[in-house]
């Protein structure tokens, strides 16, 4: 299975010594993370979309740049 940034990130996380306290906290923000990574994908998803039906050809470096991911 394919992993996302985040759960890329989160794997390596577990792998710090932590007190329960930070991982319940990482925890809380892994979450939100993951929430926002599946806004963004149905944001992008759907602008891709919307361009392929207007036949806007808009490559990934303009569309990153417009949407300041960079």
């Amino acid at each position: 299975m394919k992993q996302t940034a985040v759960q890329w990130f989160a794997t390596r996380v577990t792998y710090l010594k932590i007190s329960p306290k930070e991982m319940h906290d990482f925890l809380d923000w892994y979450e939100e993370a993951m929430q926002m990574e599946k806004e963004q994908r149905i944001m992008d998803y759907n602008a891709g979309h919307s361009d392929g039906l207007c036949n806007h050809i808009n490559d990934a470096d303009n569309y990153i740049n417009e949407q300041n991911y960079a």
